[in-house]
């Protein structure tokens, strides 16, 4: 092969070379393209052919889950949120059902409990359907602790109990003066409903706003309010609303002459024996702040959250001569008032004979 002929090879094997890199790089370009485009039309490609749908068909539904729903939202909001919490596969198929819905459907604020990888359809009737709604409220019972009163805001709420605790530290941060050394007795008891957005100091506030409310309202000034609570705390433990003036009656009888006030309900706050029927003789010789058999005087302060009753009675106590008082014969809870120890003395062995002959009576 002569010097011309092998040029021309080389140029030829040149040309093809060249041609096979276009062809390369024209399909490389191609198969770019096409990713390109099938990554950003791809899915509704597929909804368009009906290769694939965009809601789940029930067959492989998952675990529970809960999705919550604040007052305000509208379907678009909810729709994401199910789709969020992986509940409904796009919030596109949930958002066309209900706009398809005559009448409109309304959603009540709450906490839902539902299922993933749950079709529109059955994701919409599973949330009005009120067995999957959990109502945000709670029911404070009158003379509840502080410690039971949050612990029963974290059940009503969902919102951890350690959250509430941390919340409740500072009484200062809910507009109490700097002398209250506690938020015990300052948590009015009631049913209370809460919106899903509120946090723990959202709610702790709104019961210290309506505990504020009822002692304005009964106008007792500020600085006479935690003194107020402490009695209205001990009258509320020791008895019940029948007698609640005679308690505080018997209270402000034995301040008066200096005589200690030897509640139960005091020694049991102070050692921790709360709820407890009989005081061990631990809790009654127990030196604490609260323990009113060791100390005279009112304890350091409440040592439960009183409710309406039990402060008016605080504020508004009987005009009588009792210095003594307790539980009578029948365990209906009333009580047995008397003016001197002797009579005390042969109330309490009336009871205590009445338990003995009653031994299924608890006391």
């Amino acid at each position: 092969m002569n010097a011309r002929t092998r040029e021309d090879a080389r140029r030829t094997g040149r040309r093809v070379l060249i041609s096979l890199l276009v062809a390369l790089l024209l399909l490389g370009g191609l198969a770019g393209a096409g990713a390109y485009l099938w990554s950003h039309y791809g899915e509704q490609v597929s909804l368009a052919m009906g290769w694939t749908t965009n809601d789940y068909d029930d067959s492989d539904q998952g675990d529970e889950v809960s999705v919550t729903v604040r007052a305000g939202e509208i379907g678009s909001d909810i729709s994401a949120s199910l789709e969020e919490a992986g509940v409904v596969k796009t919030s596109d198929a949930f958002t066309e059902l209900l706009l398809a819905q005559q009448p409109q459907v309304e959603f009540q604020p709450g906490i839902y409990t539902l299922r993933e990888r749950m079709s529109s359809q059955a994701a919409l009737d599973a949330m009005q359907d009120p067995a999957n709604l959990r109502q945000l409220s709670a029911t404070i019972p009158e003379g509840l602790t502080i410690e039971g009163t949050l612990e029963r805001l974290s059940q009503g709420s969902g919102i951890p109990y350690e959250e509430f605790a941390a919340a409740a530290v500072d009484p200062t941060v809910f507009g109490l003066s700097e002398g209250v050394p506690s938020l015990e007795g300052w948590l009015f008891p009631a049913t209370y409903e809460f919106q899903p957005e509120m946090t723990a100091h959202d709610i702790i506030a709104l019961l210290v706003s309506h505990q504020v409310q009822v002692l304005d309202e009964f106008g007792v000034p500020e600085a006479d309010r935690e003194r107020v609570l402490t009695v209205a705390s001990i009258v509320q433990r020791e008895g019940r609303d029948d007698d609640f003036s005679k308690i505080s009656q018997v209270i402000y009888k034995r301040l008066e002459i200096d005589m200690a006030l030897g509640m139960d309900s005091t020694a049991q706050y102070g050692s921790g024996e709360h709820g407890s029927f009989w005081s061990s003789d631990e809790a009654l010789s127990d030196d604490n702040p609260w323990n009113t058999y060791v100390h005279k005087g009112l304890p350091i302060g409440p040592i439960s959250n009183p409710g309406r009753a039990a402060i008016d009675a605080a504020l508004h106590p009987a005009d009588t001569d009792w210095l003594y008082f307790v539980n009578a014969p029948g365990g209906n809870g009333a009580l047995t008032f008397t003016t001197n120890e002797a009579e005390h003395e042969a109330a309490i062995q009336e009871y205590r004979d009445w338990c003995a002959a009653t031994p299924d009576s608890g006391c």
